[in-house]
C-alpha cells in the first residue's frame, strides 16, 4: 500500500532529499549554506543531488536569484576523508594560466564546504561519437588547446613531483587490489618476479620524460561544454573555441608531460580506432612543439612514451577499482576493469622488453592470444 503524498507545505525540500549519513554534518551544511545565501544571491531550498565520484567527495547544485548566473554547485569534502587544499590551489593554478575552471566562491575550510560556480551539465564525452571521428576532431583541438595553456604554466615546485615513489606507489594498487585481493593470485615466485622487472621499466621510461603540470584525469568526462546557448532542438550548441572547462583536477602533480595526452586518448569508456588516435596525438605533438614545450622531436619516440605512460595508468586505475568495490562498497567501478585489462595486454604485446607483463596478464586473466584492441573500450 502506498502511503498519500504530504501536504506540499510539508512535502521535503530538495535538500532534505539529499542522503546525509551524519547529522551533525547535515546541520553543519545547513548552516554554512544559509550564513553565505544572502551575499551569493543563493536559494538553498533549491539545493539537489549534482554528481558524486569515486572519492568521498559528493557535488550539489542549487539555483539563484542571478540571471548570469542562474546555478551554482557545492562541492561536500569532508576534511576527515578529503584534503580541499589542494582543489583551491589547484583551481587557481588553472586560472593564472587561462584554462577555464570552476572559481572557488566560498570555502569553509574546517568543514569542507566549497561553492563553485557552474561550468554545465555536459560533458565532452555526452557529445563524442566514435562512428564520426571528424566530428569530434573540433572538441578534441579545443581540450588539446587547454592542455598546452596548462602545461605552459608549469613550474617545479609548486605542485607535488609526481616521482619514483608516486610512481611505485600508484604500480603496486594493481598487484595488491586486482591481483591479489579481486582475482586471488598469490603474488610470489615467477610472477613476483615478473611483475617487479616490468614496474622497474615502465617506472624507468617514463621518469625520463620532462615534467610539466599533470592534471592526471585528463579526459572527456571531465572536461565540461559549459552553458551555452540550446539550438532550436534544445540540444546545447558546442562552446567557443577553447573554452573546454575542466574538472576534478585535484590531483594535479608535476610529472612527465605524457600523462595527460595518455589520459585523453585511451579512456576507459570511449574508444577511437588507432588511426584516430594517432592523427590526435600527432596534432598535440604539433602544438605542443609550436608552443615550446619540451616533448621529443622524433614522434615515434613521443608516441612510445605516451604508450609506456598509459600502461601507468590502467595499471594503476585497475587496481583503484578493485580497492573501490572491494574496500569502498563501489562495485560499479570494477566492471569496468576488463577494458582496462585489454588496453594493458594489448599495449604491453607491442614491446619485447615487456613479454613478462603480458605473461603475467594471461596467467590472472586466463588469456593465452591477442584477439582485438580499441583505444579504450574493447
Amino acid at each position: 500500500m502506498t502511503a498519500p503524498l504530504p501536504p506540499a507545505s510539508l512535502a521535503p525540500s530538495p535538500a532534505e532529499t539529499i542522503p546525509w549519513t551524519d547529522p551533525q554534518r547535515h546541520e553543519l551544511f545547513r548552516s554554512w549554506l544559509a550564513g553565505i545565501a544572502p551575499a551569493q544571491r543563493l536559494l538553498p531550498e533549491t539545493v539537489r543531488l549534482a554528481s558524486v565520484d569515486a572519492s568521498f567527495r559528493r557535488y550539489f547544485r542549487l539555483d539563484t536569484t542571478d540571471p548570469a548566473a542562474p546555478t551554482r554547485i557545492v562541492m561536500d569534502a569532508p576534511p576527515d576523508k578529503e584534503n580541499s587544499d589542494p582543489f583551491v590551489q589547484v583551481a587557481r593554478l588553472m586560472a593564472e594560466a587561462g584554462v577555464l575552471a570552476p572559481t572557488v566562491l566560498e570555502w569553509d575550510r574546517p568543514n569542507g564546504f566549497l561553492l563553485l560556480d557552474d561550468l554545465g551539465r555536459q560533458t565532452m564525452l555526452d557529445v563524442l561519437d566514435p562512428a564520426q571521428p571528424d566530428a569530434s576532431r573540433p572538441l578534441y583541438d579545443q581540450a588539446i588547446a587547454a592542455l598546452i595553456k596548462w602545461q605552459l604554466a608549469s613550474q617545479p615546485g609548486v605542485l607535488p613531483p609526481y616521482d619514483r615513489a608516486l610512481l611505485e606507489r600508484e604500480l603496486a594498487l594493481f598487484p595488491e587490489w586486482y591481483i591479489g585481493r579481486h582475482r586471488g593470485v598469490a603474488i610470489e615466485g615467477k610472477l613476483k618476479e615478473r611483475l617487479e622487472r616490468s614496474f622497474k621499466l615502465i617506472v624507468d621510461n617514463n621518469l625520463a620524460s620532462p615534467s610539466v603540470y599533470v592534471h592526471r584525469d585528463f579526459m572527456p568526462r571531465n572536461l565540461m561544454l559549459g552553458v551555452a546557448p540550446t539550438l532550436g532542438t534544445g540540444v546545447s550548441s558546442l562552446p567557443p573555441e577553447g573554452a573546454l572547462g575542466v574538472l576534478d583536477f585535484q590531483d594535479a602533480v608535476y610529472g612527465p608531460i605524457t600523462y595527460d595526452i595518455a589520459s585523453l586518448l585511451r579512456d576507459a569508456f570511449l574508444s577511437w580506432d588507432e588511426e584516430f588516435v594517432l592523427d590526435i596525438t600527432i596534432r598535440y605533438w604539433t602544438a605542443a612543439r609550436k608552443a615550446g614545450l619540451p616533448v621529443d622531436e622524433d614522434f615515434g619516440a613521443f608516441y612510445r612514451a605516451v604508450e609506456w605512460m598509459g600502461l601507468q595508468r590502467h595499471l594503476k586505475v585497475a587496481g583503484i577499482f578493485a580497492r573501490l568495490t572491494l574496500r569502498d562498497g563501489k562495485p560499479k567501478y570494477l566492471a569496468d576493469t576488463p577494458r582496462f585489462i585489454a588496453y594493458i595486454r594489448a599495449t604491453a604485446s607491442r614491446y619485447m622488453e615487456l613479454t613478462p607483463l603480458v605473461r603475467v596478464i594471461d596467467e590472472v586473466e586466463g588469456t593465452s592470444a591477442l584477439t582485438g584492441f580499441a583505444y579504450g573500450r574493447v
